[in-house]
């Protein structure tokens, strides 16, 4: 059963178009990874889905409901983070969950019961303005689930916080996502993406890429080849623009070098008189490089 099911998105401000005939499709409990680089509409095809922007063209169905005409329907039972903080910083945990709490008619032991389980009942009474990056997450993670959502829409939710509260907060998905809830996350980072059971890969308003983080790695037909050296920088510079080389990463003492032909790849390689061995193409060399060959809406 497919919990988002849209076709031909299309979204413009001004003379921009910012998403441009974008189609998607989310199954039940799965966690979908909707990745880009900062500016390539993701947000702005979320709040579509989510009923809080109008397409210009396009249509489809979330959770049941169209989206042209039963905007209200979807938002009543979709839970969605923005990428900014948007509670008071002044009122408590709890204070701000009893909010949301009178906004959806729930009863008074659903704070209760959503402080227990996000782990916030020792910190209900903490104003949220003196939270850290990561409660402040779990705030807004338990704001969104409160009303106990179908659909779990994520705008960049990482953003800032430190590597022990992202794991703890990727694990909290995967726990809800073990429950049935489906969620929709948003992210450039591609630690993130990995986590994902399917990735979506959008790039100056168009989606360019879609499946399990193997089969998009797969489809983009790269060659990977790691460089031992003790001179990276001016290896680097020797392999840049090289015939068959695509792409040069440097990581510490080592080199990542990435092209679609592998022939003209070793050649160059052996060109330059240096050692190498095949490795793995990660999704990152995969993004790149997709990025290299979609074309900037801004121009």
């Amino acid at each position: 059963m497919n919990v988002i099911e849209v076709q031909g998105l299309t979204k413009s401000f001004g003379t921009r178009k910012v998403v441009d005939d974008v189609s998607l499709t989310v199954e039940k409990g799965e966690i979908a990874g909707f990745l880009g680089p900062n500016g390539s509409g993701k947000t702005t095809c979320i709040r579509m889905m989510c009923g809080l922007l109008t397409p210009d063209a396009g249509h489809g169905r979330v959770l049941g409901h169209d989206i042209l005409r039963e905007q209200r329907q979807i938002k009543l039972q979709v839970g969605y983070m923005t990428q900014k903080f948007s509670f008071y910083e002044d009122l408590s945990i709890r204070e701000n969950l009893n909010f949301v709490a009178g906004l959806y008619g729930l009863p008074p032991d659903a704070v209760r019961d959503t402080l227990e389980d996000l782990g916030l009942t020792s910190r209900r009474d903490q104003l949220a303005g003196s939270l850290s990056g990561g409660w402040k997450q779990r705030l807004a993670l338990a704001a969104c689930i409160m009303h106990k959502p179908q659909l779990l829409m994520l705008d960049e939710p990482t953003a800032g916080v430190d590597p022990k509260a992202r794991r703890e907060f990727w694990d909290e998905i995967h726990e809800l996502s073990a429950r049935g809830l489906t969620v929709l996350v948003s992210t450039h980072y591609m630690d993130e993406a990995e986590r994902c059971h399917r990735i979506n890969y959008i790039a100056y308003g168009r989606l360019v890429a879609h499946g399990t983080v193997g089969q998009v790695i797969r489809d983009a037909g790269l060659a990977t080849y790691t460089v031992e050296t003790d001179r990276p920088g001016l290896v680097a510079r020797q392999l840049a623009g090289a015939p068959g080389v695509d792409q040069v990463a440097p990581f510490g003492t080592t080199l990542h070098v990435t092209g679609t032909d592998p022939a003209a790849l070793e050649a160059a390689l052996r060109e330059a008189g240096v050692a190498w061995q095949p490795s793995e193409t990660s999704l990152e060399d995969v993004f790149i490089r997709l990025m290299e060959q979609s074309q900037d809406n801004m121009t």
